[in-house]
């Protein structure tokens, strides 16, 4: 099949006028110049990007990872796929190592067996339980545990050796040892933590590459305690993840992130399950989220996660200013770096799968192809 009359986004080159071939679940070429094929479409000029990569999501439609729900994993899926996300790491929450070996089982289950229109699962996101007390956010205080590397194991056997990010705070006890044994199977990354510059450098000498929800779940940037953020920012082997949804991060913030961090920022949704969902009580981490008007907050009006999909927060950065290229990028190949898939996904190129999105000049998304197919 031969799709013409496209701007096709090939990533250090931007937005190229060309056509894309596909055969079969993979794209066979990209042409400046048409020709003709057996079958073709006009695409009218509409702007094809890759499929987008969530590597921080922990549910929506009313499900979540964390249930270990092989059904809720289906339908997270299938949500993600219609909006334009293709591939994504299912993210887990601050609980107890039995609760978690289930949901992680469901993982290794979905990838097996993965519904024909729902996105695919290209690794597991371990958010949790590692985390500092004084910075654990919305995850839950009661299921905290100092790093683990045994732990860390059982539920990376539970799916399979998928997981692919694991979060600590480095300040705790033995996380030293854990990162760089961990470090060796995965990405480390730091998150809900108060850990200071020096501790965050140790870090990153020890193997640790990768920053959760940058802003979100840490000590705050001052000039004279600089903590994690600007020691990130001195690392070029050193991705971060930004939610780029209006409420988490303020966009004047999302706007020097991107300037900070060139090509080493990934947008993420770190949605709950009332993505997608009408507002009302739902629940996060064991804890009642309250979802009203897009904010998703415990009781206490600590922000619980998000109510957008990625698509949406792509959008949203490029609404902000960011430019849409570098939006595209953070929403597709930057992460699927992050969990090794870069071969597979996250670009348009010969050989990879054909995972491709249609948009209009205003951002809308009006397809959605998942292994060459069209899903929507």
């Amino acid at each position: 099949m031969l799709f013409t009359g496209a701007h096709i986004f090939l990533g250090e080159k931007g937005f190229v006028p060309g056509n894309l071939a596909v055969s079969g679940d993979r794209i066979r070429e990209i042409l400046t110049e048409g020709r003709q094929e057996e079958e073709s479409e006009d695409l009218g000029g509409a702007y094809v990007i890759p499929g987008l990569v969530d590597i921080h999501t922990h549910g929506n439609s009313g499900a979540d990872f964390s249930d270990g729900s092989a059904e809720g994993l289906r339908r997270m899926g299938q949500y993600l796929a219609q909006n334009g996300v293709t591939s994504f790491a299912p993210t887990s929450m601050t609980l107890p190592y039995d609760q978690l070996e289930k949901a992680f089982q469901t993982a290794e289950e979905y990838m097996k067996n993965r519904p024909s229109d729902g996105a695919r699962v290209a690794g597991v996101h371990m958010e949790g339980p590692y985390f500092s007390e004084k910075r654990k956010g919305a995850q839950n205080g009661a299921y905290l545990k100092l790093p683990d590397v045994e732990g860390f194991r059982r539920l990376q056997k539970a799916c399979g050796n998928a997981v692919k990010i694991v979060d600590v705070a480095p300040e705790l006890a033995g996380a030293e040892t854990f990162i760089r044994e961990v470090s060796e199977y995965c990405k480390v990354s730091l998150a809900h933590t108060d850990a200071s510059y020096e501790e965050t450098r140790r870090a990153f000498e020890a193997g640790a590459s990768h920053v959760t929800h940058l802003f979100n779940g840490m000590r705050p940037l001052h000039h004279r305690e600089p903590g994690v953020i600007p020691a990130a920012a001195e690392r070029a082997d050193v991705a971060v993840e930004l939610i780029c949804d209006g409420i988490h991060v303020h966009p004047a913030v999302i706007r020097m992130v991107f300037r900070l961090f060139p090509g080493r920022v990934c947008i993420i949704s770190d949605a709950m399950r009332g993505c997608g969902m009408p507002d009302g009580e739902y629940v996060l981490g064991g804890q009642t989220v309250i979802l009203q008007d897009g904010r998703a907050c415990l009781a206490d009006g600590t922000i619980a996660g998000g109510a957008k999909n990625l698509f949406q927060n792509m959008v949203s950065a490029i609404r902000f200013g960011i430019r849409p290229e570098e939006a595209v990028l953070a929403a597709t190949l930057t992460p699927a770096r992050e969990l090794g898939m870069d071969a597979e996904i996250g670009s348009l190129a010969p050989g990879k799968k054909a995972d491709f999105l249609v948009c209009d000049e205003n951002w809308d998304l009006q397809r959605v192809y998942l292994d060459g197919r069209r899903i929507r």
